[in-house]
């Protein structure tokens, strides 16, 4: 047992990054999807405002953690970040919207299904984005 915990300290300490851009993903993702329903399955606000709204809430969670844990960035240039990570986000919010436009609004496709499809793509977008330009390390 003690081999196999050790391992898995192993482990992580080689993928650290990714394994917690992977976490804080999923939960980013979960925050951005429940916003989404709640706004568009309950409170009947329509697509896209729904979606707007889980988006902004989603990229201030995703800013804060991933700048403090994935990243452990310790940059004074904390506008750069924030600018940068916006800029970055805004990009892949917009391709989220027209992915969500495009297939629940004119395919009619399923939302939920819609949404967590887009939030895969958005996902992988994100962490390029955040590795090679707003967190990079010899900045």
């Amino acid at each position: 047992m003690k081999k196999l915990i050790n391992k898995g300290i192993e482990i992580y300490k080689k993928y650290k990054m990714p394994i917690l851009y992977l976490v804080f993903g999923a939960l980013t993702t979960l925050i951005n999807i429940l916003t989404y329903l709640l706004f568009y399955e309950i409170i009947k606000l329509g697509n896209v405002p729904s979606n707007i709204i889980a988006w902004i809430i989603a990229v201030i969670f995703a800013f804060a953690t991933n700048k403090t844990y994935v990243f452990e960035s310790k940059s004074k240039s904390i506008l750069y970040e924030l600018t940068t990570f916006l800029a970055c986000r805004l990009g892949t919010g917009i391709i989220d919207l027209g992915i969500m436009f495009v297939t629940v609004d004119i395919l009619i496709f399923d939302a939920t299904l819609m949404k967590i499809i887009s939030n895969v793509i958005v996902i992988i977008l994100n962490f390029v984005f955040s590795k090679l330009i707003v967190f990079k390390k010899d900045r």
